[in-house]
């Protein structure tokens, strides 16, 4: 066995967040009488990618994060809502909403099959994650899911992945692999934790010169022969 600890992201690595994000929003502006429209949906995606990025560089928190993309939101269309409550129901329809990605489960059962030792990496909002977990197929698959928001740190820190080996003491920079789809988080965070990294990159995008990428896959079936 190559890789014996396998740390896997989770949103769009192994569940389809966009879709899932989608239909939560969808359901948000039902119950609290907001216009929905492909258009409107496109500003709120927007507003929170600048919002989750600025998580991702250290600048801001993820409560504030979670709230203040609702207040950006509903100023900009001039809408009087709460903001909170639209946050809240946002977050209980998201942690229902799982769709695994095409191949998912298989690749993921094949290797259980194997041996491996499968843990989930992730900075999403624990409720959140702690409930789609529970709800899919991966529960009886992965070992362990590890937060950022209960680790006291988020990926890409050092710090994140110090705590995932404190809970893993015999997980080394040999024996283990990061994969994700995130170069930002996932990618940059095994190059600063010192652990081989697997890019998950179905779209093709160009690789970056500088990040280290052991390896690159478009679909999560050619894992199976690097493991």
């Amino acid at each position: 066995m190559h890789y014996e600890y396998l740390l896997f992201d989770a949103d769009d690595t192994l569940f389809d967040f966009p879709k899932a994000s989608s239909r939560a929003f969808e359901a948000i502006c039902r119950k609290h009488d907001v216009p929905y429209t492909p258009e409107i949906y496109r500003l709120y995606h927007e507003i929170n990618l600048e919002l989750w990025a600025a998580f991702d560089r250290g600048e801001v928190s993820k409560e504030f994060v979670t709230l203040e993309r609702y207040v950006r939101f509903f100023r900009t269309l001039h809408l009087d809502r709460d903001p909170a409550a639209c946050n809240r129901d946002y977050l209980a329809a998201l942690g229902e909403g799982v769709y695994p990605l095409p191949h998912a489960e298989a690749v993921c059962r094949e290797l259980k099959t194997r041996g491996h030792r499968m843990y989930i990496i992730t900075n999403a909002v624990a409720s959140v994650q702690r409930s789609r977990l529970r709800g899919s197929v991966f529960a009886e698959l992965f070992q362990a899911a590890f937060i950022s928001e209960e680790a006291g740190a988020a990926k890409p820190s050092r710090a994140y992945f110090d705590y995932v080996r404190q809970q893993l003491p015999g997980l080394t920079e040999k024996n283990a692999l990061v994969i994700g789809d995130s170069l930002s988080t996932d990618i940059q965070g095994a190059n600063n934790a010192g652990l081989p990294c697997c890019w998950v990159n179905p779209s093709g995008k160009p690789r970056p010169e500088h990040l280290r990428v052991d390896y690159e896959i478009r679909d999560l079936r050619e894992l199976l022969e690097i493991v």
